[in-house]
């Protein structure tokens, strides 16, 4: 895996707010609008969470991934994080980068917003690759609780015991990943957001019918021992007209954190 201070780290401004972004365009010289895959990180997480796989996908494609606004280390602005807010966030990204019909590849929250931008944008998203997708599940989780609560009270105590339930093998959790989650919920307006975020995901919550309005090639994938968003939730997305299915076993909320070789894969696979 590349090291960190060998991955070009960029800011854009959309709409008037500073978003990071990790850029391997640099690297793989694929400077080319239909094969750029943009990579959408979960709540509260940053675009380090995608490390495991991006270097791997930047053979093939121009990889971006942003920090999502209101998280990582772009700007946390005190506003609504209604969807509508995100999918605005995500077309000035995209126009900043002068990309009209990205490859979108989301997790968690971002595969919710990826998901909405395919519904709504349905022309402009070439491909679709959606791991564990919020948006449907209308209840909490045990491990979405103690997510929150690492969040709210970002000990390190508290974000160790939260990955740990998140994952199906917990000895894949670095102290990295833990003190780097800290680090950044403890940033100014950090909570804020990551908390506006849950309230906008409740508020906009998605219909299963209209991901039958999604007109992309759409892979699904989700760990079987997913403990946060559960499996059972996939079958939803059978309603996509063009989709396909993947099951990781014994594999939890982050298969490219968790089983990343597998992940890029299938998702090669898909995308070549």
């Amino acid at each position: 895996m590349l090291s960190e201070q060998a991955i070009p780290q960029r800011i854009t401004y959309v709409n008037g707010y500073g978003i990071r972004y990790l850029d391997f365009d640099s690297i793989s010289n694929k400077s080319d609008d239909y094969n750029s895959v943009i990579l959408l990180h979960g709540i509260g997480a940053s675009a380090e969470r995608w490390l495991p796989i991006a270097p791997t996908l930047s053979k093939y494609f121009r990889v971006l991934v942003p920090d999502i606004v209101g998280f990582g280390y772009s700007d946390k602005p005190t506003v609504e994080y209604t969807i509508g807010f995100f999918m605005d966030f995500l077309g000035g990204f995209l126009e900043n980068l002068r990309i009209h019909t990205p490859i979108l590849v989301g997790s968690s929250l971002g595969g919710y917003l990826a998901t909405e931008f395919a519904i709504r944008f349905n022309t402009r998203v070439k491909k679709l690759v959606l791991a564990a997708p919020a948006g449907i599940m209308r209840s909490s989780t045990n491990v979405l609780d103690q997510y929150i609560m690492a969040a709210l009270y970002p000990t390190y105590e508290n974000a160790l015991r939260a990955f740990m339930d998140m994952a199906f093998d917990p000895s894949i959790v670095t102290e990295k990943t833990v003190r780097d989650f800290v680090n950044r919920m403890r940033l100014p307006n950090a909570k804020y957001a990551f908390m506006s975020t849950l309230l906008g995901m409740r508020d906009g919550s998605l219909h299963p019918d209209r991901l039958s309005e999604i007109l992309s090639p759409t892979l699904v994938i989700w760990g079987d021992k997913d403990s946060m968003i559960p499996f059972q939730y996939s079958t939803e997305y059978s309603r996509i007209p063009n989709s396909n299915l993947v099951v990781i076993n014994d594999c939890g909320h982050t298969p490219y954190v968790e089983k990343p070789v597998v992940f890029n894969q299938h998702i090669l696979k898909f995308l070549i």
